[in-house]
């Protein structure tokens, strides 16, 4: 063999290892690739749930066991939780979040509203938001939820909507979804006999998912809204929110909006909504309305928390005024902080205007999970409440409302 020949082949030979150690290398970095999108879709919700819901150290005080027998005879209802946007089974213990069966029969919840939130701003605050951005598209993009919902406000309630259906259908029976005054009642009536059935009752957290067409009120209704407040942290065609840039009222489209809500049975929450827009929906309502969640400023001077005006606008209305358990709503993670605002609203609305609404799973900071709602019961009846005050409060006062609004 001739040297240009041998040359011919060393030359052949390194450029084939060369072609394999660059096939190595996309292949490998390749498989890194996809091991990080893999990771990304696995892990990431989870991350950031947590750091989202986040239960604080709190000093909780002992349930003593007489406190412990009247808090299990209650008939609790919880206006707001935020779960159905999680990626995680309602049905099974997580350890993250505030909210799941398992706990929610842990805490003798006997009625849990969980809320559909379908657009949320970057950089959230309670002063001033645009519509411009939003959170929960890459959140849906990142929990797998069908290509629909990364592009549709609609879809992403009507997701949840399905959630909540699916839930309740896999539960054998313990939880069930309230769509009528009837499923109401045989709840209640299935709870007073001791049998281990817990209540969902499916919410929308602002009607920028109607996308502008009130058609779409109609299609909520039959996936099972039953309550729903006009705004979330923005404005939109048919309100404005207490945190948007405008801060208007109701829109012509969100006045046939609020019609068409009451005329089929669906409880309006004026969470969220505009000062001006509260205002003209309490003046509007011929049903009572409720205030799901949050605050008042008289304990806990924030833009969303209720006025004493406000207070006595949802009374006038036969409605109710829920009381969260975070930070922001009470200024303080406390049992007693939640009391406080709670004895606000009796003093200025009375006392069957008061009620719940945790926010919880809704990025929020809290002293304690739905498990340890007994903490409030303690702190009412540490506060000298009769137990039928307590009863009205822990929820009494909500499933009032739900008879009176909710269809046949």
């Amino acid at each position: 063999m001739d040297h240009g020949s041998v040359k011919a082949l060393r030359f052949a030979f390194v450029a084939r290892i060369k072609r394999g150690w660059l096939r190595w290398t996309v292949s490998a970095g390749s498989f890194f690739v996809v091991l990080a999108v893999i990771a990304f879709f696995v892990f990431a919700p989870g991350i950031v749930e947590r750091r989202m819901n986040q239960v604080v150290d709190t000093r909780l005080p002992s349930v003593d066991a007489s406190t412990r027998e009247l808090h299990d005879s209650l008939p609790i209802v919880d206006m707001h939780a935020d779960t159905l946007m999680w990626d995680r089974d309602p049905l099974e213990r997580s350890d993250r979040g505030h909210v799941d069966l398992p706990r929610l029969e842990e805490g003798n919840v006997g009625l849990q509203v969980f809320s559909s939130v379908s657009k949320s701003p970057r950089g959230q605050n309670y002063e001033s938001n645009s519509a411009d951005t939003d959170n929960i598209t890459l959140l849906s993009i990142a929990q797998l939820q069908p290509p629909a919902t990364w592009t549709s406000l609609l879809e992403r309630s009507l997701y949840h909507a399905e959630k909540l259906s699916d839930a309740a259908a896999r539960s054998d029976g313990r939880l069930v979804r309230i769509r009528t005054r009837a499923d109401l009642d045989e709840l209640v009536a299935a709870r007073e006999a001791g049998e281990r059935v817990t209540g969902a009752l499916f919410s929308v957290e602002g009607l920028h998912n109607l996308e502008g067409e009130q058609g779409n009120v109609e299609v909520l209704f039959d996936a099972g809204m039953r309550m729903a407040s006009f705004a979330h942290f923005f404005d939109n065609e048919v309100v404005g929110s207490m945190h948007g840039i405008d801060k208007g009222g109701l829109t012509d489209l969100g006045r046939r909006v609020f019609d068409e809500l009451e005329q089929r049975g669906v409880i309006v929450d004026i969470a969220h909504s505009s000062h001006r827009a509260v205002a003209e929906m309490l003046d509007r309502a011929t049903k009572p309305v409720v205030y799901s969640h949050g605050g008042v400023q008289a304990t806990c001077d924030v833009n969303r928390n209720l006025t004493d005006e406000e207070i006595r606008g949802v009374a006038r209305t036969g409605g109710v005024v829920g009381i969260g358990y975070w930070d922001a709503a009470v200024c303080d993670t406390t049992p007693a902080a939640v009391v406080d605002a709670i004895e606000h609203v009796i003093d200025v609305g009375g006392i069957e205007t008061a009620a719940l609404g945790s926010d919880y799973d809704g990025s929020t900071t809290v002293g304690w999970d739905t498990s340890d709602i007994a903490v409030i019961t303690r702190e009412l009846r540490e506060r000298g409440h009769s137990e039928a005050d307590i009863a009205a409060i822990m929820g009494g006062n909500t499933i009032r409302v739900m008879r009176e609004v909710l269809p046949d």
